[in-house]
């Protein structure tokens, strides 16, 4: 099962009713978090959630409305007497601007393990899940982030039998092992049907429509894209800006095909964007105007 929570949608500056975006990613007792704008830390509160488990943190950029709750969110872990490691990853200078940050939150009482992103396409096997860094189009490197959780096939058990295997080899089998018995290496290959559909959560913001979305977001389980604008005639805007309008996140994911699609990190002057989503529904019918705490529990498909 993996939990996901949209903790905030705008974009530039958080307004009273509207926090920042950022997302969130709970799997398996790992916490996941990507970008951190200011007070993200009390919409994790709002949600119910904790800032202690967080483990792994990922940021698109390094403008202000992505990071600048840094030191906010590592104080509140520090408050909640987190002492494990965590581990950041981002583009390239993380390390420098996340120590730059913490000049102002010292003495934190945990590691922080740093990944830079040094290539338009790298991936990342962390805690059971893999988490994919795809390049966007923005003023600035920015990345945007799918986060995969693969599923083996099934155990064979017939198989196991007839290969004469003990019960006590098959949970290493099926956890991918390699096993030896009577002389003779088994591999999981010979006991495990094929690798079944698992789950797979993308995000993008910010950037202009290029090809690596679509690519990345294909057959996403859910696909959380920047919208900035909703209004119609501001296709302009948004390329001056370097940001993306309702239309064009919605044929990306005509192009992308994800089972589901919310749009996030609205411009300021968009107070309504629920107001405006349905007109661009005839591009791609399961798009969703996301909201600050808007939440989806992922299953893995019943067999």
């Amino acid at each position: 099962m993996l939990d996901i929570c949209l903790l905030g949608t705008g974009g530039m500056m958080p307004l009273p009713k509207r926090f920042l975006t950022s997302l969130m990613c709970r799997y398996n007792g790992s916490n996941i978090l990507i970008d951190c704008g200011e007070a993200t830390q009390i919409a994790i509160k709002e949600k119910g959630w904790t800032v202690k488990p967080i483990d792994v943190i990922c940021f698109t950029h390094y403008h202000a409305d992505h990071i600048s709750g840094l030191p906010g969110l590592l104080l509140a872990m520090k408050n909640a007497e987190r002492e494990e490691p965590i581990t950041m990853i981002g583009p390239k200078g993380l390390e420098r601007v996340v120590k730059s940050l913490c000049v102002i939150a010292p003495e934190i009482p945990f590691d922080i393990n740093f990944i830079e992103i040094k290539e338009p396409e790298e991936s990342f096997e962390i805690n059971g899940y893999r988490i994919n860094a795809f390049k966007l189009k923005h003023k600035v490197t920015c990345y945007g982030y799918s986060i995969e959780i693969d599923r083996a096939g099934k155990f064979d058990l017939d198989k196991a039998k007839e290969l004469g295997l003990p019960v006590t080899s098959w949970g290493k089998l099926q956890s991918g092992e390699d096993v030896e018995f009577e002389g003779k290496t088994y591999t999981p290959d010979m006991v495990m049907g094929p690798a079944r559909r698992g789950l797979k959560v993308t995000y993008a913001t910010d950037s202009r429509p290029c090809d690596s979305i679509a690519e990345n977001a294909k057959d996403s389980d859910l696909f959380i894209c920047e919208g900035m604008y909703g209004e119609p005639d501001m296709e302009e805007k948004a390329k001056e800006k370097t940001h993306m309008t309702f239309k064009e996140a919605c044929e990306i994911g005509a192009k992308a095909q994800p089972k589901e699609m919310w749009l996030t990190h609205y411009s300021p002057s968009l107070i309504r964007p629920w107001d405006y989503v349905d007109n661009y529904k005839d591009i791609f019918d399961r798009v969703k105007a996301g909201k600050d705490g808007m939440s989806l529990e992922l299953n893995f498909d019943e067999e």
